[in-house]
């Protein structure tokens, strides 16, 4: 799935650790997404992430 988490994170000037915590998902599960590997997501789970980067879901996620 086409994402841009690891761009935004970068941006923010925080590590997969700090966005795991404010996000609350799993640290092994923001590297996943980051590598592009196969991870069960949830909306709710892109919901937190999009959230905890300052962004819509469709911008981090999706082509916008």
């Amino acid at each position: 799935m086409y994402n841009r988490v690891k761009e935004f994170r970068k941006i923010l000037k925080i590590t997969q650790a700090e966005l795991a915590k404010r996000s609350k998902v799993s640290r092994n599960t923001i590297s996943a997404i980051e590598t592009n590997k196969k991870v069960n997501l949830t909306y709710e789970k892109m919901l937190n992430i999009s959230n905890a980067l300052n962004e819509k879901v469709s911008v981090i996620f999706f082509n916008d």
